[in-house]
């Protein structure tokens, strides 16, 4: 064999080590020597007559590229060749996987590998072959159905894993969070994908069911919606998932019986709508409830999950419960932020010979809840204060921060008389020292009534936009007097009054950032496009021009909240409008 190997090498002599006799004594086992680059250094006898290839087809020749296959015949990748790690990782391993013989036929062998010394004292690795049957025990790269084996390759496993970590906790909305679970599975690991929820109130949801056709997931609604309660000592796989007790593997079989609770009876409509003959279900629990639970089943493909599969699913749902944990306590924190923000926003005072309207939005879903607030009350010399705001943050912490800010300004607005510059530097060293707040802008002014039935306003601005004056001929400008530093910066700023007498039948707009921002376009932009929307709307009742401004000038894709107060003054004594009801605009 010495002999024949050399002469097959033609111009790349064999090594020494490509003789049969080079190899260990293996009783009769097929068994081949590969160097550290991966190519083949001698092979034996067995090896020849098992692989169908002689010496000279095999010295030399890359291990991997000449002879793995998967099971269609197709060259295998190396990131999915357990072979290959294997070699790459010097360590003893074993499985079972499909090669290619000299005659272009496949064959399923098991293999075992196991590093060694060539006889060049380079580092090398033994592989020796041997007929596996027709049920190897483990694969190398594991087959469809095969006993045990997950349909994916380890390679593909963990970065299946590692991407529904990542697609699953980038969102806060525990919808897409789903729609992302069920892009991951299908089809990649099965058919169908079925997801059962569990809500606040322990009633149970079948929230998708979902499949793919011709490349597309089609949601089935028919088969969506309210399910029975889960019984506490059903044997059954779906009703013991509910519960958080077990992972199982079902067939249609499992459902054939009577069944024995509402769960069940479903359970039996949704295999013969589906066709799935085979299904895996899992519970997704969280840190310390059970959430519901996953099932994805197969209808179309003929292979069967395994407990493999199911050990993947539970890995799967394990990553789905903490994702849905993370966005059902920021939901949860969400609701609560907003209506603490929404049931401390002040019903507007009636003061007569004024117009007052008022406005908050929230942020748009998947954003976070901000400190917007206004204010507006009587003091107790008869004149009215206005107040907006924004506390510096997104979440709880900052509407807790707004209902602090607003509590102590009313506080000190009404027991301290002097201009609205005094009551803010009074305010910014409170709040400095008694809240936690970071940082926040503020708006603070004082409107009242003159003896000649004019309506003067005094303000001062806390690094807040400027407010904006619309006359009733259409002419609008922003008030940038009065503008100093913003709140809690700790710098004890010099601040300015400004004062302004309002026209007759003006309206005065105060509002948040969130109106004129945008991520896309200066903030310049987003105040010119207020300005001439305002001025657009100057004829137009109060509560519509507040409502149609904020429609109109909020920008596109905007993700703030947004909160705005108009002020409308009467029509000046002696106007013959003065006592006319305002006119319902278009």
């Amino acid at each position: 064999m010495a002999n024949e190997a050399n002469e097959g090498t033609g111009d790349a002599p064999a090594p020494e080590t490509t003789q049969a006799g080079g190899l260990p004594g293996l009783l009769g086992a097929a068994a081949c020597l590969v160097d550290e680059r991966g190519a083949i250094a001698a092979v034996n006898a067995p090896a020849e007559r098992l692989l169908r290839r002689n010496a000279a087809d095999l010295v030399g020749r890359d291990a991997h590229d000449l002879l793995h296959r998967d099971r269609h015949g197709q060259p295998l990748a190396r990131a999915q060749c357990r072979m290959v790690e294997a070699f790459l990782g010097r360590r003893t391993q074993g499985g079972s996987g499909w090669f290619e013989q000299g005659d272009g036929a496949l064959v399923q062998l098991s293999w075992l590998v196991t590093p060694c010394a060539t006889a060049r004292d380079e580092l090398g690795v033994l592989v020796v072959f041997y007929d596996s049957g027709p049920e190897p025990a483990a694969t190398d790269v594991p087959e469809p159905g095969g006993a045990g084996n997950s349909t994916l390759p380890e390679l593909e496993r963990l970065a299946l894993l590692a991407e529904t970590t990542t697609r699953l906790t980038s969102t806060l909305d525990s919808d897409e969070a789903l729609r992302r679970l069920v892009r991951l599975v299908i089809p990649r690991l099965a058919d169908w994908a079925v997801i059962d929820l569990i809500t606040e109130v322990d009633e149970v949801q079948r929230t998708m069911v979902v499949h793919q056709e011709e490349g597309e997931l089609v949601v089935r609604e028919d088969l969506q919606g309210p399910m029975p309660p889960v019984p506490a000592e059903s044997p059954m796989p779906l009703s013991r998932a509910l519960r958080g007790a077990a992972s199982t593997l079902v067939t249609p079989v499992t459902y054939q019986g009577p069944p024995d609770s509402g769960i069940a009876l479903e359970q039996q409509r949704l295999f013969e709508a589906t066709g799935m003959h085979s299904a895996a279900i899992a519970p997704i629990r969280g840190v310390r409830e059970v959430l519901g639970a996953l099932t994805l089943g197969r209808s179309k493909r003929p292979d069967p999950l395994t407990p493999a599969d199911l050990s993947l699913l539970e890995d799967i749902t394990r990553r789905t419960g903490l994702a849905l944990d993370n966005a059902r306590l920021y939901q949860r924190q969400r609701k609560i932020a907003e209506t603490m923000q929404r049931h401390l926003l002040p019903q507007l005072p009636s003061v007569p010979g004024l117009q007052m309207a008022a406005r908050y939005v929230p942020a748009p879903n998947d954003s976070q809840v901000g400190g917007d607030w206004y204010d507006a009350f009587l003091l107790a010399d008869g004149t009215t204060a206005l107040a907006i705001g924004d506390v510096v943050g997104h979440d709880l912490d900052a509407a807790a921060g707004m209902a602090q800010i607003r509590s102590v300004l009313r506080a000190y607005a009404w027991t301290h008389h002097g201009p609205p510059s005094a009551i803010l530097n009074r305010l910014d060293t409170s709040v400095t020292h008694i809240t936690g707040v970071p940082m926040a802008t503020l708006i603070f002014g004082v409107v009242e009534r003159s003896e000649d039935g004019t309506w003067r306003l005094a303000w001062t601005n806390a690094g807040h936009p400027p407010p904006l004056l619309v006359t009733h001929d259409g002419q609008a400008r922003y008030l940038t007097d009065g503008h100093g530093m913003l709140l809690t910066t700790g710098l004890s700023p010099v601040r300015t009054d400004a004062y302004l007498t309002l026209p007759p039948q003006s309206t005065l707009v105060l509002y948040t950032d969130g109106l004129v921002e945008s991520h896309d376009r200066p903030i310049d932009d987003g105040m010119d496009r207020l300005r001439k929307h305002a001025a657009s709307l100057a004829h137009r009742p109060l509560p519509a021009f507040t409502d149609l401004l904020l429609e109109r000038a909020r920008p596109a894709g905007n993700d703030d909240d947004v909160a705005i107060l108009t002020l409308r003054t009467p029509a000046a004594l002696g106007d013959p409008l003065a006592n006319e009801a305002p006119r319902a605009g278009r």
